[in-house]
């Protein structure tokens, strides 16, 4: 599991759960990119299917809007198949599954 150790959850309910990323020594910031750390795209479907137990078969949309850094806190909302993550109450990204 890539995201093993990447975050901490600090709010969790069915809807919305609230996690504090890792600073930039985990490895997925120490790949993406060296000297300039964000959180890969991709990454934030693996969390989703983490924290809302998911097996994401199909994305039928994918909307980022801004780079995500280590030691941030993010909101992830579920609203069924629809997803968006917020990062100091601003959407950063949005999913359709």
């Amino acid at each position: 599991m890539i995201t093993q150790g990447l975050y901490k959850v600090l709010e969790s309910s069915t809807t919305q759960v609230s996690v504090k990323l890792s600073d930039d020594s985990h490895p997925i910031f120490q790949a993406h990119f060296p000297n300039n750390p964000i959180l890969p795209g991709f990454v934030h479907l693996e969390i989703i299917a983490d924290l809302f137990e998911l097996k994401i078969t199909s994305i039928k949309k994918a909307k980022y809007t801004a780079l995500i850094r280590p030691s941030q806190t993010l909101r992830y909302i579920r609203d069924k198949n629809k997803f968006k993550v917020l990062c100091e109450e601003k959407t950063v990204a949005s999913f359709v599954l």
